[in-house]
This record gives C-alpha cells, structure tokens and sequence, in this order.
C-alpha cells in the first residue's frame, strides 16, 4: 500500500464548512494528537473523524491498491494514465452539461464549436494541465487555480485566471446554490490556499473533498467553476500519494452517480452540518472507487488483448 503525504495539506478557519463545525458539533479545537507541528488546530483531520469518513477512506484505499496491483500497471501504467485522463475529462464535462460518447470524445479533434464542444475541449485541457501543475500546488494553490481557470477558459480578458469581483455574474447554469459575494470569495479562497499550505493529517479523500466541494460552493470565477474544481480534487489524489499516476478518475464516478446525487452531495457540504459533510465526503469517496473500477476494466480488457 502507498503512503500518502499530507505535507501540502491544511488548516486555517477561512474555509466556511470548517468554521462551521464549531456550531455543529464536530470538534471545533481537535485534541492535541491532532495538532499540527506548530501547535495550531488540524479542523481537516476533524473532518477525518466524522461518522463513515474512515470507512470511505478505508474503501478507497483498498478499490485503488486493486488497481496498482494489477499486472497490466507494471507493464503499461501510461497507458492506464492516458485512458483514465480520457474518461476523466469526459465524465467532467457530462457533469458541466456536455454528455458525450467517450468514442466522440476520442475521435475529435476540433472542440472550437458549439458550447458544448468548448465544454469538452476545456476539461481535455484541464485534465492535461492538472499533472503539470503539482509542485506549484503546495506552495501556492491559488495561483494553480488561476492557471486552471485560464486554461479552461482558452481566452484572454480581464475576467480569465482570477476571483470574479462585486458585480459580477457567474456562467454556471447547472449549479443553483446561492452565490456568495466577491468579499467572502475572497475571505475563503485565502482560508482554503492556508488550509492546503499548512499541512495535515488528514486523509487525502478529506482534503479532495474539500477543495471540491468550497470551490463548486464559491464558484470563484466568472465560468468554469465546475471543470476547474473536479480538477484540483484530482491533482490533490495525486499529489498527496493516494493516486500518484492518476489511473482513478474520480470524475468517471462523479458522472456516473448522476448529476442529481452530485448536486445533492454538494447541499451537503454547503450546509455545513456533520451530516452533510459526511456524505458529500462519502460521495466523493464512491467517485474514486468508481474510477479505480473504470481503470481496472481497462486493465482486463488490455490483459485480454481486446484494447
């Protein structure tokens, strides 16, 4: 079993779930064990201890340790990465309105059309971008944001790669949660980046979950919002160890719960309770153990030679 490294990983009470937890219920000042070195509160690792996390955590290590250990990953991982990056860019976009084929996805390669084209093109270029940008992430979140936004968004205006500001709107028509204002934006974009800085000890299946989840609550950015945010949930899995070669997609299990469980996972988080973070905690945990079965589907019909 692969360690995971939590170094990147963090605190800080800007994130609004996490500071919810003191009127909640959940342990708003962790006991010391669950301190971090400088001797400040851990509320992520609080997270961890939610009724069911450990369960989720635990059946998602086991559904990923399946996929590492089978033989066609010592033979062709890359393959397994390229294909899992695929799907993974196909089941983003289907959850941002854009349901195509996954042979439709292959076969293209033009995605300058209509909408939902772009749509495609963009989580291709996210997907592509996300492995890139992994040492940059520990050390400064908010800037690998911004580049995924601006890789999303394939322009140049003075709205693409930062925090939309008063006034403006928010293209993401699939989403209907209440819109936060610019400031609080802001406020919590600074909580979760100290969050993620800090380091913890929490599992990584908590800390994706929660950057997950605050930035499709946020939305950020002007567009995009939703591609954006399944992509830094993949590059946490990456880079916290739990799936370093990214052969389990998460997005394939987002998009195959439906988008109806996914928005209703997401009025979990956002109500802050222990209940609903939980759960959206677990959704995301069936997400990874549903792409890891997804690339090990690939591995068996590649072992079989039919792939």
């Amino acid at each position: 079993m692969r360690e995971e490294d939590h170094s990147f990983v963090g605190r800080g009470a800007g994130v609004r779930t996490v500071v919810l937890m003191s009127s909640t219920g959940a342990t708003a000042d962790p006991p010391p064990s669950s301190r971090t070195d400088s001797g400040r509160g851990d509320p992520l690792a609080a997270l961890g201890s939610l009724p069911g996390v450990a369960d989720s955590v635990e059946s998602v290590r086991k559904a990923v340790d399946r996929v590492y250990g089978h033989r066609i990953m010592r033979r062709r991982s890359n393959a397994i990465t390229a294909e899992a990056a695929l799907r993974g860019a196909r089941g983003s976009a289907a959850l941002s309105g854009a349901d195509w084929a996954l042979e439709e996805v292959r076969r293209r390669t033009d995605f300058s059309g209509d909408d939902e084209a772009r749509v495609v093109g963009a989580a291709l270029r996210l997907t592509a971008e996300a492995g890139q940008l992994l040492s940059v992430w520990r050390q400064s979140p908010l800037r690998v944001l911004a580049r995924l936004h601006l890789v999303a968004a394939a322009r140049q205006d003075d709205a693409v790669g930062r925090p939309r500001q008063e006034g403006e709107g928010v293209d993401e028509p699939l989403i209907e949660l209440p819109l936060p204002g610019a400031a609080e934006v802001s406020g919590r974009l600074e909580g979760l980046a100290e969050l993620i800085i800090a380091g913890s000890s929490a599992p990584a299946l908590v800390t994706a979950a929660v950057v997950h989840g605050e930035l499709l609550a946020l939305r950020p950015f002007t567009s995009h919002n939703g591609l954006v945010a399944r992509a830094a949930e993949r590059i946490v899995l990456i880079g916290s160890g739990l799936d370093p070669k990214s052969v389990c997609p998460p997005e394939v299990g987002h998009a195959e719960q439906g988008r109806a469980g996914y928005l209703a996972a997401l009025e979990g988080y956002v109500s802050g309770t222990p209940e609903g973070m939980a759960a959206w905690i677990a959704h995301c945990g069936r997400a990874v153990e549903l792409g890891a079965r997804e690339s090990t589907a690939v591995c068996e019909a590649l072992q079989r030679g039919a792939a």
